[in-house]
């Protein structure tokens, strides 16, 4: 018995010996936390960037005036700052940029009336005011070429409205915003993920739409109108035509379901609607390079400076509103986290470099584009010697809500370092590290080449309900004090990544499968 006492304990010696090992406590700069905290709440300047980035640049599709007018002043903000190698660094062809110079929608029979809508992104133009009546089309007819030819002589002069179903119009008494509860937080699931099938997909529902246009303006068809959106907010994207040489066949609009169901009614109960439509945007193909705007603070330990932690958000937006949540919000914490650890003048080991990122509502592409320039692509199993010398990416781009977290992105090791990182926010709401995937967003095309890329989660707010790609994406519902808690976060977690005494850990490469240019 007595032997058997004596290797139990030295076996559980042993074992105690590797948990500690292998659970090391990190070095938490607490005061440095501390620091970072009382400077964001004493003299934030998220509320003045986020106004400059909304309500002075404006929309900013990628390559638009209002894109590179938030990219420029970006740039020279962050250079007043103090932060190095400020540029807007081309990252490959992207493609053109456009605006809608001018835009109305209004019926004119049985009575006039404006209607709320949109011109869709890179569409035609309709060369001054066309007038047309409504024919409703089922939506799911739109690709069946019989159903089309069957009805031929339907379509001469007519304005298509597209019917998709009956869409939601807010009488589901859900809320429009909610925060995350403990119990959400607890069995958060993967979100957002994209597969590829998803990608190729959607790519062979572009080439459909398109012959399907075709055909109907052969038919004599004026304009395609669809209907979306909750209690009069209207979602406004496109999936193509950003690309050279591509049109859309049709002038195509977007109007709120709230008009697209009155509209239906009046057809339905015999009173034909007639609708007068003016769409003149402007391309811009002037340089068609893609832009990412990129600035540094330089590390300071002679062997650790050339390694990196990066973090971002993505620049560019939909055209409907100012893209205040989607992602001014990411973009204003990403600089603000930067300016305040230069204007504490923390000295971090290793360089932070923070990216701000053109085309991601096109499909990652800036983002993408960069990681294989810089990184290497893990898709043909090319990855480049600084691939390994990045220790994080961090990315905020799910809307205005304070962070609660870190999607951690399956990366076990990670998942405790965080915990420990999270714990002097506990009384801010952030405590929650899941091994849960994010996705849909730039950090993916960091952790598809190996990188550990981390995306923090976020109360939902009103994101999905209302400001997403919506005409109401706007300054007024940015949640300022939980964007001044989200610059404390990140600012802290960069700091950490950035002076800790080695990289964070990564999980195996794995070749993907998913890569791929854009739509």
């Amino acid at each position: 018995m007595a032997r058997s006492f004596k290797n139990t304990g030295l076996l559980l010696a042993l074992m105690i010996g590797v948990n500690v090992a292998w659970a090391q406590p990190e070095r938490i700069d607490t005061a440095v936390f501390r620091q970072i905290r009382k400077a964001e709440i004493n003299s934030s300047q998220i509320p003045a960037m986020a106004h400059e980035l909304t309500d002075v640049c404006g929309s900013r599709l990628t390559n638009s005036p209002g894109f590179l007018r938030a990219g420029r002043w970006a740039a020279k903000t962050m250079k007043g700052w103090g932060l190095v190698n400020v540029r807007l660094e081309p990252w490959g062809n992207y493609g053109r940029g456009w605006t809608s110079e001018q835009f109305s929608i209004a019926t004119i029979k049985p009575y006039h009336q404006a209607i709320i809508g949109y011109a869709v992104p890179w569409t035609a133009n309709t060369h001054g005011e066309l007038r047309g009546r409504v024919l409703v089309m089922p939506g799911e007819k739109l690709y069946d070429r019989s159903w089309i030819a069957g009805h031929a002589g339907e379509f001469k002069h007519k304005i298509i409205l597209l019917d998709n179903g009956r869409p939601s119009i807010g009488n589901d008494f859900q809320p429009f915003a909610s925060r995350l509860s403990d119990s959400d937080l607890a069995k958060l699931p993967d979100t957002y993920l994209v597969t590829r099938k998803m990608v190729l997909d959607l790519i062979d529902t572009i080439k459909l739409q398109d012959a399907a246009c075709r055909r109907l303006k052969d038919l004599g068809a004026l304009a395609i109108l669809t209907g979306n959106g909750r209690d009069g907010t209207v979602d406004v994207e496109a999936n193509s035509g950003f690309r050279p040489g591509t049109s859309q066949a049709l002038p195509q609009a977007v109007i709120s379901a709230v008009d697209q169901l009155k509209i239906e009614r009046l057809i339905k109960s015999g009173h034909p609607v007639e609708l007068a439509l003016t769409i003149r945007g402007k391309f811009y193909d002037g340089d068609l390079k893609g832009y990412n705007v990129v600035a540094e603070i330089p590390g300071t330990d002679p062997s650790l400076k050339t390694q990196l932690v990066m973090l971002g958000g993505h620049l560019d937006s939909w055209p409907a509103a100012t893209g205040a949540t989607d992602n001014a919000a990411g973009c204003a914490v990403m600089m603000e986290a930067v300016r305040l650890l230069k204007a504490l003048d923390l000295h971090p080991k290793r360089t932070i470099r923070i990216v701000l990122w053109s085309a991601e509502e096109e499909g990652l592409l800036g983002s993408y584009a960069y990681v294989k320039n810089h990184f290497g692509n893990a898709e043909t199993g090319d990855i480049k010697p600084a691939q390994a010398d990045v220790s994080a990416y961090f990315n905020l781009d799910y809307g205005s809500g304070r962070i609660r977290g870190v999607w951690g992105q399956g990366n076990t090791a990670v998942k405790p370092i965080f915990e420990q990182w999270l714990k002097p926010f506990a009384d801010l709401g952030a405590n929650t590290v899941t091994l849960s995937n994010a996705g849909s967003t730039d950090h993916i095309s960091f952790d598809w080449a190996g990188i550990p890329a981390f995306e923090f989660i976020q109360d939902p707010l009103d994101y999905e309900s209302r400001t997403h790609h919506t005409n109401m994406d706007t300054y007024d519902y940015l949640q300022m004090d939980d964007l001044k808690q989200s610059a404390i976060i990140v600012a802290s977690f960069v700091y950490q990544a950035a002076t800790r005494p080695d990289l964070l850990p990564r999980k195996p490469l794995e070749k993907t499968k998913f890569a791929f240019d854009g739509l």
